[in-house]
């Protein structure tokens, strides 16, 4: 297996745990009335790659479902990063169109 590989999928697995942990974070902090994530630091993380799991935490806590910048926002980013990984695999020979 190419180690560019592993490392892409270990990447991504800390991305994800983290996001989720963000915004459990967050949804507990809210409930406490405590110092809370910044929207922005949230966002930040969702668009390094924690997308998914974020949304799909966000939507079982029921945690910022409200805000169309995350209900939107996320799925939105979710789109480019595919976008953008389609078009360096196409670019780099991975994936052929034939």
């Amino acid at each position: 297996m190419n180690i560019y590989f592993i490392i892409l999928i270990i990447y991504a697995v800390i991305s994800n745990i983290i996001a989720v942990a963000m915004t459990i974070f967050d949804k507990t902090a809210a409930i406490h009335r405590r110092r809370r994530v910044p929207e922005r630091t949230l966002l930040i993380t969702a668009a390094l790659s924690g997308c998914v799991s974020m949304y799909i935490t966000m939507r079982i806590i029921r945690h910022k479902t409200q805000h169309p910048k995350f209900m939107i926002g996320i799925p939105v980013i979710f789109i480019l990063e595919c976008a953008v990984i389609a078009a360096v695999l196409f670019n780099t020979g991975v994936i052929k169109m034939s």
